[in-house]
């Protein structure tokens, strides 16, 4: 059986968190932010999915991968 990777943490070293205790970089909360090194990889991809309604709530760019 062949183990799976550990979801890499979408923290982009800028950390800022705002008003609602959300990091500015990378629009996780700071609990998700504490709690990412316990996390399974089912759970990080539930926080990641957050991260992205997060910043499309803001307004922000999403950069798409390139798809070839």
């Amino acid at each position: 059986m062949e183990l799976e990777r550990p979801v890499k943490s979408p923290c982009v070293s800028i950390c800022a968190l705002d008003e609602q205790d959300i990091c500015t970089g990378c629009q996780r909360t700071a609990d998700e932010i504490t709690r990412w090194g316990r996390m399974d990889n089912a759970e990080r991809r539930l926080v990641l999915a957050r991260c992205v309604e997060r910043t499309r709530a803001a307004g922000q760019f999403i950069q798409q991968p390139a798809t070839h």
